[in-house]
């Protein structure tokens, strides 16, 4: 069973940076179309341009920037993703948020915040992405239709202060990891998250620069000691993606250098 997703087109949300950034520049080297999302259009130029300097061909390559908790938008960047490229097979759910709860704060309203970013946007993006890919593989009788990767976190298992709306958010994109499984695996479309343990994201990165004695927290809770790079990451991510896993489906698969093996909860973990 082959690796490879050359040819394919996937679409990456959180592309301007940090996990789905790295993603993205793996699967173009891989051989994908790839369609980097983001809010952040400045980074997704900046990251555009650079690429245009370090490579000789980026016609694989394109950028879409836009808030995709619009359905207007989530429709707009289906339709510059078929004009580019003509078919969607994969769907990359990277675009997380981090942030704190203070139960103390009566105005605090991260709980909501999370689980629009982490689970309701990308539920609303994966059910346009699947019908796109169940329309496209009409005529199509065997053989996959499409994959569907989210980005999870071992926190979702896990109680920490401050941390109930990230809690509650990565264990609501599991049940729907599990559920968008059962309910296309009719039509030859699997689902499928990683759960991270401690990985340098963009939301990591400003959590060490505000507390920076997490560093050495995170390392001595994980196995492998030290925290993940995003590219620790993006191979595990392509065999989600290729049909080396065509079998698999619903599946929650962690990443965390160990750290579930000791279950420690008081360093952070996302």
């Amino acid at each position: 069973m082959s690796f490879s997703i050359a040819g394919k087109t996937a679409i990456i949300t959180g592309a301007a940076n940090g996990i789905g950034l790295a993603v993205a520049r793996h699967f173009a080297e891989a051989g994908a179309n790839v369609m980097c999302a983001d809010l952040d259009e400045a980074a997704l130029v900046s990251n555009f341009q650079k690429a245009r300097e370090e490579e000789d061909d980026t016609s694989n390559l394109r950028y879409f920037a836009g808030d995709l908790r619009e359905r207007l938008t989530i429709a707009n960047l289906i339709s510059a993703t078929i004009d580019a490229f003509d078919t969607v097979d994969i769907l990359v759910n990277a675009s997380r948020q981090f942030a704190l709860t203070d139960l103390s704060d009566p105005e605090d309203d991260s709980v909501d915040t999370l689980l629009e970013q982490n689970m309701g946007t990308a539920l609303k993006l994966s059910q346009a992405v699947a019908r796109r890919m169940i329309k496209q593989a009409e005529d199509q009788e065997e053989g996959p239709v499409g994959t569907i990767i989210n980005l999870s976190s071992i926190m979702a298992n896990r109680t920490r202060e401050g941390l109930m709306g990230y809690s509650i958010s990565a264990a609501a994109v599991n049940q729907m990891t599990r559920s968008l499984a059962l309910a296309l695996a009719p039509n030859r479309i699997r689902v499928n998250a990683v759960a991270l343990g401690s990985v340098m994201s963009a939301s990591m990165q400003v959590a060490l620069r505000e507390n920076p004695e997490w560093r050495d927290q995170i390392a001595a809770c994980t196995p492998l000691g030290k925290i993940g790079n995003p590219s620790d990451l993006t191979h595990v991510i392509q065999f989600l993606a290729s049909d080396a896993s065509a079998f698999i489906t619903g599946d929650i698969l962690t990443v965390d250098g160990g750290r579930s093996l000791l279950d420690p909860v008081e360093a952070l973990a996302h």
